[in-house]
């Protein structure tokens, strides 16, 4: 039996990450098997065969999960938005198609799903305030920096602020499996981004950024789909090949929760942000994806990391 190259094998997962970003990118619009074998530069007579045997789903089963799955987290963040509106936002066309789809993949309505979804999310939140009072937090307004910022007891918390963030151009690596608690492989991946940044000069500078985008929700996909790219800035016209990919990362208004935790304790941290935080804040999440930004080296096994999530008025 002849043994695949590694080149080879490089470049096609080179291509389907590049179909990923596309898709992400324009999620609500109708996709064509031609459109996007021509984003991957594959033949359409052979890119569903390649797509499946990388992926282990065909392009629209892809496609039908991520809609889903946004579709989950957008109820559940924007209460007031009717299930209808959300399913068109994300490029179903009619409501029973969406609806019969919902319940295929996750065994109840959608209704149902949010009804739950929200009253498990208020009785958390009840007793989260009644178990854990020093999580409170105190908003007020900055006049050196122009924005709101937040002042909160939560251990791990250094700080809160809402601000504007500008559009980036990132490089980055992607991983598709678990990654939840393995310090190695994301070593890995950042030794593998930084091997290829730094003799090109793309390291360091006042506007260089360190970041990681968890593209779908652990609690709804399956450990061996989840996406996550580890990223760095770069300047837009960066030419990228091989395992190093590039896309942008949508600017508007984050909230930017600051915390310094072990490698055990980001899940608290997160949980705390979308728990605590968000609830009492007057903002909800938007659909931009969510990442976290590292201000500086980790040190004594503790690291110093930005929760960034996207946000809109309530």
């Amino acid at each position: 039996m002849r043994e695949q190259n590694p080149q080879i094998q490089i470049e096609y997962k080179n291509r389907i990450n590049k179909t990923f970003d596309y898709i992400e990118k324009n999620i609500s619009k109708q996709f064509s098997l031609e459109e996007l074998a021509d984003v991957a530069n594959f033949s359409k007579y052979h890119f569903h065969r390649i797509f499946f045997g990388m992926v282990r789903e065909t392009p629209f089963q892809f496609i039908n999960r991520i809609r889903l799955e946004k579709a989950t987290m957008m109820m559940c963040a924007n209460p007031r938005d009717s299930i209808s509106d959300i399913a068109f936002k994300l490029g179903f066309t009619d409501i029973s198609i969406f609806s019969r789809n919902f319940k295929a993949y996750f065994g109840k309505s959608a209704s149902e799903y949010r009804k739950e979804k929200l009253k498990k999310s208020n009785l958390s939140q009840e007793d989260s305030k009644s178990s854990q009072p020093e999580n409170k937090s105190l908003m007020y307004f900055c006049e050196s920096t122009n924005s709101l910022k937040w002042r909160t007891n939560m251990k791990l918390n250094k700080s809160v602020e809402v601000k504007e963030l500008q559009e980036m151009n990132v490089a980055y690596v992607r991983h598709i499996g678990p990654y939840q608690g393995n310090d190695k492989l994301f070593q890995q991946l950042w030794n593998k981004l930084f091997a290829w940044a730094g003799p090109r000069g793309l390291i360091g500078g006042p506007d260089f950024k360190s970041l990681i985008i968890y593209h779908d929700d652990p609690n709804l996909c399956e450990g061996d789909k989840l996406r996550t790219s580890v990223c760095i800035t770069v300047p837009e016209k960066t030419a990228v090949d091989g395992e190093i990919g590039k896309m942008k990362v949508e600017g508007g208004k984050y909230v930017i929760a600051r915390f310094e935790v072990g490698s055990e304790e980001f899940g608290l941290a997160w949980d705390w942000v979308y728990a605590q935080w968000l609830p009492e804040s007057g903002y909800q999440p938007d659909d931009k994806p969510c990442f976290e930004m590292y201000p500086e080296e980790p040190k004594d096994g503790k690291f110093t990391v930005d929760i960034c999530v996207g946000i809109k008025p309530l």
